[in-house]
């Protein structure tokens, strides 16, 4: 059976009833997208009011897999450098996700100082933001939720290739998700300027050029070491393209350009 999480941000990022909640991610899903096979994607995870517009256009545009193996920052900072929960599931709104127990399973084999941690995700959002989207359009798909501390290159680049063997060995379709919001608190041109530093490295699939690009260039993007990963991982599964599907800014939302936080919407193919 497992360990049952409960959602930590229901009723504050997004409605915590199903019948509101599928309204509200319906407002930003685009029906006529043309959908396409990708190995990885790229979504914020603000309250949906901030960056739904961007979420829902990339998952618009995704042909679903069976499963969603989905890396976000640790923003809290509980539990281990990586975590993952191998087993049971996540409650939402409009029902359970099934953890992925193979695949979680292979991953821990191929790389080992991931920790087992469901304390990790107790409080995170980061994750739990992507499943109102997966959910609407497939309430049969499961998830591998690993959540991201600092961690060096060499890590990223060790996971990253850990994650594309594990899903190769399994021969499922699966799609590695990278949550991440883009720049936090900057005027509009300031946030544009670095957030398109950022995304020209996620673009040309350089993860390590993501990774020296956010450090040097002091850009708050709070997922850069999940997107790194996710790049090394699609890599791994063949990848050679991506598109940016949408970037905006919760000035955008708000009208505030002050003082706005980046959101950009990837496919990696």
């Amino acid at each position: 059976m497992g360990h049952v999480r409960e959602p930590a941000v229901a009723g504050q990022f997004y409605h915590a009833t199903a019948g509101r909640l599928g309204q509200q991610v319906e407002q930003y899903i685009e029906r006529g997208a043309e959908k396409r096979e990708v190995v990885a994607i790229v979504s914020p995870h603000a309250g949906l009011m901030y960056s739904g517009a961007v979420a829902g256009a990339v998952y618009s545009r995704i042909a679903f897999p069976p499963v969603f193996l989905i890396l976000g920052p640790n923003h809290r900072g509980l539990g281990s450098q990586i975590s993952i929960m191998s087993s049971g599931s996540w409650a939402m709104p409009q029902g359970e996700a099934k953890i992925d127990e193979p695949l979680a399973e292979r991953l821990k084999s191929n790389f080992p100082n991931i920790r087992e941690d469901a304390q990790a995700h107790q409080m995170e959002h980061s994750l739990e933001v992507q499943l109102p989207f997966i959910q609407f359009f497939s309430r049969d798909a499961r998830i591998v939720p690993v959540a991201l501390k600092s961690v060096d290159f060499e890590t990223c680049k060790a996971l990253g290739s850990a994650i594309g063997r594990s899903i190769k060995e399994g021969g499922e379709r699966v799609v590695v998700v990278a949550s991440t919001d883009m720049t936090h608190f900057e005027p509009q041109e300031t946030a544009r300027k670095k957030d398109q530093l950022a995304t020209e490295k996620i673009l040309s699939l350089d993860a390590h050029g993501l990774y020296y690009t956010v450090l040097n260039n002091n850009i708050s993007m709070c997922g850069y070491i999940p997107t790194a990963v996710a790049i090394v991982a699609a890599r791994e599964l063949g990848a050679s393209g991506a598109e940016l599907v949408k970037y905006m800014t919760s000035g955008d939302v708000t009208g505030d350009y002050h003082d706005v936080v980046g959101y950009a919407g990837v496919l990696i193919y």
